[in-house]
């Protein structure tokens, strides 16, 4: 059981009563025909020899059987001699009875509303279960990539700050492993006519399903990039063509790393793939599934993307080949590359100075470099012994940083004076191996955090005394919250123990 990836929703952008998907009698229909397809291409894909050889084995065996056994045989092996003799045993009983025999003094009604003996009411229940599926405006969702036993979702959680509650709404399935999420603010539906609530996934698989967070239950995705440009063929599309793996311009050919959606052109999507290319889409355009645009600048997997937050057509991108990029999607051939001593794990831009973004690698490095000079790094630190596999710059307070690792440790950095960066806090959260940590883009002190344990855990940082005084100043109160939320059902228990010892560190000026 691991969770691969979380992503924050916003408080305020998911729908407050969600809609329960119901599929037509169409979309049923279309369903049985496209399953009914594929069984009939997989017979007819069958070695005709396979077919004749199976036939002719199963005449065999029949010939066989009834010579071994005749007629006495077949009599003797179904015991047909004695067929009736139950249901004379009976009648001599006396217990013939026979179904529905007596009609009389059965009333029948129009409808359960009718039947004094039906007292459950239905129109209640839908009432309940909408109450209990309702998100508050004060609410933050939690999007978490989760695979146990094989089985790959998007579980939704809702977190309720104020309460310090975590439980999960509901869940979307998938078809292969969750790589990496990409929350869009987007009305896919629409072609942007207005705001909406949907997740993007990236899987193993080549194709980028698009999801719709506000609806429950729903059985396929709004739109598949680099698929088919109808959703429901994803159900069963008949004959299933293995895909080349020979690089096309017009969509990826291997699994989807990673994935950066463009806040300030709200209809852009970029990703990044094994197949070391990065896609751009457009999700207004009439043909959404097939890419605008296609990037060659790395010679290894893509794991990374951002987008500038200031200057929406600037890109940042790193890869397995110990390199960082950032070029313009207009003039691509202009690209400021950054070398770096490992495979790239993470990178975020910094959202108080856009100028700068930060990278960690899998040799357990943070580095900081100025986006406008690629030289020497601003700042770099030994954050931790493993990978730093999750990596977040927090947009309201700044200097604060929070990265994970493979060594288990979740660690919070104060890095505002590059001369004198201090870690703050570090902790065991007890979710194994953290493959992602994340702030809370409307609370400045909680971070979300998930990994090799299959659980997500919201840190609310006000609990350590180090980032408090760091964060709020030498008269900040004491917390108003737990310090670690997780979900009940999951049987942990809070840990309320600071971290604090510093990491030894590099700062290059």
């Amino acid at each position: 059981m691991t969770i691969s990836s979380i992503i924050w929703v916003p408080k305020g952008a998911a729908k407050e009563e969600p809609t329960r998907f119901k599929m037509t009698d169409e979309e049923y229909e279309a369903i049985q025909e496209k399953i009914a397809k594929q069984i009939k291409d997989i017979k007819d894909d069958a070695p005709a020899e396979a077919v004749a050889a199976a036939a002719k084995g199963s005449k065999k065996t029949v010939e066989k059987k009834g010579k071994d056994n005749g007629e006495d045989g077949f009599m003797k092996e179904f015991d047909l001699e004695n067929y009736d003799e139950e249901d004379n045993a009976d009648e001599k009983d006396g217990s013939d009875a026979k179904m529905f025999g007596s009609i009389k003094g059965l009333t029948y009604h129009d409808g359960d509303t009718q039947d004094p003996y039906v007292t459950l009411d239905d129109a209640v229940d839908e009432a309940e279960e909408l109450e209990e599926m309702m998100i508050a405006k004060t609410d933050n969702l939690i999007l978490a990539a989760k695979t146990e036993d094989d089985i790959s979702h998007v579980e939704i959680y809702v977190y309720e700050g104020e309460e310090d509650n975590l439980f999960v709404h509901h869940d979307i399935m998938l078809p292969s492993f969750p790589l990496c999420l990409e929350w869009l603010n987007y009305d896919i539906a629409g072609k942007g006519q207005g705001k909406g609530s949907y997740v993007a996934i990236g899987t193993f698989d080549p194709e980028i399903e698009i999801w719709d967070l506000d609806t429950v239950d729903v059985s396929y995705p709004s739109l598949i990039l680099g698929g088919n440009s109808n959703p429901t063929e994803a159900l069963g599309t008949g004959k299933k063509k293995r895909r080349s793996k020979k690089p096309s311009d017009l969509y990826h050919v291997d699994a989807v790393m990673c994935l950066a959606w463009n806040k300030l052109h709200p209809s852009l999507l970029a990703s990044g793939s094994a197949d070391t290319t990065i896609k751009l889409w457009d999700l207004a355009s009439s043909t959404p599934e097939i890419a605008i645009r296609s990037f060659t600048n790395h010679k290894n997997k893509v794991q990374g993307l951002a987008w500038n937050p200031t200057q929406g057509q600037v890109l940042l991108s790193g890869g397995y080949d110990k390199q960082s990029h950032i070029f313009d999607t207009r003039t691509p051939t202009s690209v400021l590359s950054f070398k770096l001593t490992a495979d790239v794990e993470c990178l975020r831009w910094n959202p108080l100075h856009p100028e700068r973004f930060v990278v960690s690698t899998e040799d357990g490095i943070v580095k900081c470099y100025d986006g406008r000079q690629p030289t020497a790094p601003i700042f770099t630190i030994h954050a931790h012994d493993g990978a730093v596999s999750g990596l977040d710059v927090s947009g309201l307070v700044d200097g604060l940083i929070v990265t994970g690792s493979s060594d288990k440790a979740t660690k919070i950095w104060d890095t505002k004076d590059s001369t004198a960066i201090k870690c703050l806090a570090s902790k065991d959260l007890q979710v194994g191996k953290v493959y992602s940590a994340s702030f809370s883009p409307d609370d400045d002190m909680v971070v979300g955090v998930a990994g090799g344990a299959g659980k997500v855990v919201v840190w609310n940082l006000e609990g350590n005394a180090s980032v408090r005084r760091a964060v709020r100043g030498a008269d900040a109160g004491a917390p108003r919250r737990r310090e670690v939320t997780i979900v009940e059902d999951d049987g942990g228990e809070d840990d309320d123990e600071d971290g604090g010892d510093d990491d030894g560190m590099d700062e290059d000026e």
